[in-house]
Parts: structure tokens; sequence; C-alpha cells
């Protein structure tokens, strides 16, 4: 047989993903036991020019989507609306959904979940940290350890500023410019480097681990682009690094969370992040401190955490009776 795949959205990640399902058709077909096809693509401008077979419906309607009858939809826009309307459609109508859209997820993530009700797929590892596992090892964890405390660094692009900050003795407004050159930050930079982008991912995982979230507003939040001179000088001098880290501590059975500068020293698992690297660590009370690193953003490793997440839905979930 063969499973029919809808994505929704067709910039950098959307594009990547119909790129892997294509690259990788036979591996996913020895994978999942059928073949995958795309068979329609969400866009917003149905008339730019795209390069896709005759066969693959390009449309601005959702509708015109869910008429393909497709067995699973990649989302991969930006926002809360629509795209949280669209995956309840999907997930009542027995379709499996893989998104890699934090925002939506953090703020309905868990209603989507809820409504699936272990019957249809879910995927959301691409909202947090892209190509590292940590949805997926964090499950597996949760499953004997009682998670105390989350440390990372969850932005690319104020990690790659800092670097050069530190490393290049760059001023902030060099290592930003540097960053929007080579595609690591957008035009407007203020989700990254505000830490609200490191913010949402936190609270996806505050949301697996504790299946609630602290309170938003409490959560501090606090830049990078207001380092000066002065702290990039005492950290030097004490052998610190100076990095922008998301943090989730449970304190007396209350959640607290926050997104700010800290200086590092040696001993720290997130000192030697470098560049558009993320990393988590991870405090459970049988394992100790786990620490998982890799890009955290970037075309190929969004969308390979996608598809990763769709073949594990295929291969486990039981909702295949619906086809």
């Amino acid at each position: 047989m063969t499973i029919k795949a809808a994505i929704l959205g067709f910039g950098t990640v959307g594009q990547g993903i119909y790129e892997i399902l294509q690259t990788k058709r036979r591996q996913l077909h020895k994978l999942i036991g059928d073949k995958v096809e795309v068979t329609s693509i969400l866009v917003h401008n149905v008339h730019k020019e795209r390069f896709l077979p005759d066969n693959v419906i390009v449309t601005d309607r959702f509708d015109d989507v869910l008429n393909q009858k497709p067995d699973v939809i990649f989302e991969a826009t930006v926002g809360i609306e629509p795209s949280y309307s669209y995956l309840k459609q999907a997930i009542d109508q027995h379709i499996h959904v893989v998104t890699a859209n934090k925002v939506m997820f953090a703020a309905c993530g868990h209603k989507l979940i809820q409504r699936a009700e272990q019957r249809i797929g879910v995927g959301y590892e691409a909202t947090t940290a892209a190509g590292i596992p940590i949805i997926g090892t964090l499950t597996t964890l949760l499953q004997t350890n009682n998670i105390t405390k989350v440390q990372g660094i969850l932005n690319g692009t104020s990690n790659y500023i800092l670097t050069a900050m530190q490393d290049q003795n760059k001023t902030f407004s060099e290592a930003l410019q540097e960053a929007q050159t080579k595609g690591y930050a957008e035009a407007d930079p203020t989700n990254d480097i505000e830490g609200h982008d490191a913010f949402y991912k936190l609270m996806i995982l505050s949301q697996l681990l504790y299946e609630k979230q602290p309170d938003w507003s409490a959560v501090s939040l606090t830049g990078i682009s207001n380092l000066n001179e002065t702290d990039l000088i005492s950290a030097e001098e004490k052998g610190e690094k100076i990095r922008h880290v998301a943090t989730l501590e449970l304190v007396d059975g209350e959640l607290k969370g926050t997104v700010e500068p800290l200086f590092l020293p040696p001993s720290h698992g997130l000192f030697g992040i470098e560049g558009v690297d993320n990393a988590i660590s991870v405090t459970g009370d049988l394992v100790g401190s786990v620490t998982l690193r890799g890009p955290g953003a970037g075309q190929l490793p969004t969308a390979s955490a996608m598809i990763e997440d769709f073949v594990q839905i295929w291969q486990t979930t039981p909702a295949k009776q619906f086809i």
C-alpha cells in the first residue's frame, strides 16, 4: 500500500521534509513496509513557482488537503493559528500529525495529545532542539526517573552570537550581523536574542516532564543584547563562558523557569557548547545528570526529527486500523 503524506508549509523545513521523503524513499519502505507519497502541500501563495511533480496538489485551502485523505500530516508553519485548528481537524479524522511548530505546541500541544487519546500519533520532537532526540530520551527516562532539573542551550542563534563575542572578540552587533548573513538569525532576531524561542521550548519540556507548566508570566526572560565588554572580560578572567541558558527546576513541588545569560565554569555540562549547537542537561534521581548535544536548528536536522517521529508513529501506533 501507499502512505499518503501532506505537508503544511513549504518553507525551509517543509522543503526539507519533502527532500528526505524523496531521497530516503527506499530506506523508509524497508523501515515501515509501505511506500510514502506526498499528495498535497499547503502554502500561502499558490502562484509561487515550485518544482514539484504534477501529481502533488499545491493549495492554500486546508479542505483540499483533507480531501486527499492523507495518512500523516507534517506541519511546518509558525504561530498558533490556523495550525492548531488544522491539526485538531486532522486528529478528528484519524490522521497522524507531526509538527515543528514550537509556539503552537507550547500553548496547545497538551490539548492535541489529549484529543489523540493514544489512537493517533502526535509527533513533536522537532519543536525542541531539532536534531537532538530530547523528547524521545526524556520519554524513556520518565519510566523510572523523577526529573528534578533541566538546563539547556535551546537557541542556536543566541549561542552563535555569544560564541563569536567571546572567542572572536566581536561586538554584539557584529556577531548578530554575521549570524544574519549566514542565515542563523532572522531579519528580526527578537525571539532568539530575547529568549522567547527558548521559552517556548522550555514550556514544551515542562508539559512533557510534569504534565503542567509554570505560569508563563512568572518565567523570567533576560536576553543577551545588554551584555557588555565588562561582562565578557569578567568571564574570561574567571575562565568562564557566558551562555544563554533555559532552566526548569522543581523546588518544593513548585515549577520555576528562567531564561537568562549565565556565567558557566568549565565543570558545567553546557560550558563547551559553541556555535549554533544546542544542548540539554537533564538531572534524574536515578540516572544523575545526562547531557545531549547536537544541531538545534537547520533544514535537515529539523526535517529529520519529523521523519523519525513519523517512522516511530507508524511502527507503534494502532491507528493504522483506521486506514
